[in-house]
C-alpha cells in the first residue's frame, strides 16, 4: 500500500509526534509513505514565513533531515483528471476545499494511495482512503 502523508502528517513527524513515528516504523516491507511536490511546498513555504533565528533553523534541519527519508513525487497528469471532478463535486455541494488540498487529493486518488492527514476537510472527497495516524 502506499500512504501519501499531507502537511498535516509531516508537521507531526516535524514535530516527533510518537504516534505518527510509530507508524510510519512499522509499515510493512511492501507498504510506502511518500510526499508530493504540493505538501513539500507548503512545509517549505512555512518555514519561509519564519523569522530568521535557532527555532527556524532547527526546523528546516528537521524538515530536510525527513524530506530525505521519503520519496517526493511530482503530481501525475492523471491528478488533472481527479482535480477537475473533486473541484466541481465539492462546490456542488457547496463545500469548496483549499486548493492545495485539491491538489493533494487528486494526487491520491490518481496513484492509489492512502492520505494520511489530521485534515478533516479531506472526508469531503468521496473514495478518497484517508488515515489519521496521530491518534
Amino acid at each position: 500500500m502506499t500512504y501519501l502523508l499531507d502537511t498535516t502528517a509531516f508537521s507531526a513527524l516535524m514535530r516527533h509526534g510518537a504516534k505518527i513515528r510509530a507508524r510510519v516504523s512499522a509499515l510493512a516491507a511492501t507498504d510506502r509513505a511518500v510526499l508530493c511536490t504540493i505538501t513539500r511546498g507548503e512545509v517549505l513555504y512555512g518555514l519561509e514565513r519564519l523569522p530568521h533565528g535557532k527555532r527556524r533553523s532547527d526546523l528546516e534541519t528537521e524538515a530536510m533531515r525527513l524530506f530525505a527519508q521519503f520519496s517526493c513525487l511530482s503530481v501525475p497528469e492523471a491528478a488533472g483528471d481527479r482535480y477537475a471532478h473533486i473541484k466541481w463535486e465539492n462546490e456542488r455541494k457547496g463545500t469548496p476545499l483549499d486548493e492545495n488540498d485539491l491538489w493533494i487529493a487528486a494526487t491520491a486518488l490518481s496513484i492509489g494511495a492512502v492520505l494520511v492527514t489530521t485534515d478533516s476537510d479531506f472526508q469531503r472527497v468521496s473514495s478518497l482512503p484517508v488515515e489519521d495516524w496521530t491518534q
